[in-house]
């Protein structure tokens, strides 16, 4: 497994983020390959990394409502 450079990611907020601090979640774009996600209640904390076309069908069923919490 390969290390990456996430010093200098653009993060953004999801949508779904509360203003209260809960279920934040961050990702960044600036990756061809892969799609960092954070928690962004611990910016300095572990990052998880998706390949980008597993992450695009997740976002995908999400949207679609094929996946339920």
């Amino acid at each position: 497994m390969r290390s990456i450079d996430l010093s200098a990611a653009a993060w953004r907020k999801s949508s779904h983020s509360n203003s209260d601090g809960g279920q934040c979640v961050e990702v960044s774009g600036d990756f061809i390959e892969v799609v960092p996600v954070r928690d962004s209640k611990s910016l300095n904390g572990p990052v998880l990394t998706f390949a980008a076309d597993g992450w695009a069908s997740f976002v995908s069923a999400l949207k679609n409502g094929a996946l339920q919490a």
